[in-house]
């Protein structure tokens, strides 16, 4: 997914939640983002033993339809800041809303503009189509033009989840294993879903590590992440936590992989 129309509504949500004279959402890096595009392997080309495989994991994932997990696999579509609260609040151990974590939404609004940056010029780049545009094959979502314009190569979807997954697992440590396990999952959806190929989740992942590693060093960051460790466990402390129930159903999913 090409992410910089959500860049745009991010900046548009915090003009709009905040007061005239606020200024707008600014990336934690500018001239300090890793140039993603140096550091990730050039994407699998058609026919090579990498985009063989590619297709084959496409055909065979296609028959996930109408399963638990391409439903998991919608559900994940959705990338906005409430729903990846929801998607991680199983895995954090804490019911998480916008209402019981605003810093962490802070962060996130933040955070996704230098996603975008690390997305997109690998992906202009390699320009590589999805997936569902070689061969034949339902998707998950609805076949936009917008969607089939976006490059698979690397998946920004993936690189978002797995980012925050690396934020919500340095802020939450006894709950990493759990977290990142929900964030490796949140990127295999994409390839369930059917509009993105694995080797862009891996990818994605590669991208998501560099560009933590660089935040990481930024003091705004850490400063926010501080404040989200902060938040994070008073709201476990408080509660309530999630349902016991879906949390089962939904780690029986997310604990192997699809293909």
């Amino acid at each position: 997914m090409d992410l910089r129309p959500f860049a745009l509504i991010a900046l548009l949500l915090a003009a709009g939640a905040a007061p005239a004279q606020a200024p707008a959402v600014q990336p934690y890096l500018t001239d300090r983002a890793p140039d993603t595009a140096r550091i990730l392997p050039p994407a699998p080309t058609s026919g090579s033993p990498r985009g063989v495989a590619d297709r084959a994991i496409f055909k065979a994932t296609r028959a996930l339809q109408g399963s638990p997990r391409w439903s998991l696999a919608q559900n994940d579509a959705d990338e906005r800041a409430p729903a990846m609260l929801a998607d991680f609040s199983c895995a954090t151990g804490a019911r998480l809303t916008e209402t019981d974590a605003p810093r962490l939404v802070a962060l996130l609004h933040r955070m996704r503009l230098d996603v975008v940056t690390a997305v997109n010029k690998p992906k202009d780049l390699y320009r590589r189509q999805r997936p569902f545009l070689i061969d034949k094959g339902d998707i998950c979502v609805a076949r936009t033009p917008a969607l089939a314009l976006s490059p698979d190569y690397p998946s920004g979807h993936s690189t978002w989840g797995w980012t925050v997954g690396l934020v919500l697992a340095e802020a939450a440590p006894d709950r990493a294993a759990e977290i990142l396990n929900r964030a490796r999952a949140f990127g295999e959806s994409r390839v369930v879903c059917g509009v993105h190929n694995a080797s862009a989740i891996e990818a994605a992942r590669t991208n998501a590590a560099a560009l933590f590693s660089v935040l990481n060093a930024d003091p705004a960051f850490r400063a926010d992440l501080d404040a989200v460790r902060a938040e994070l466990a008073a709201a476990r402390a408080a509660g309530p936590a999630p349902d016991a129930g879906a949390c089962q159903a939904e780690a029986a999913l997310t604990t192997k992989s699809p293909w």
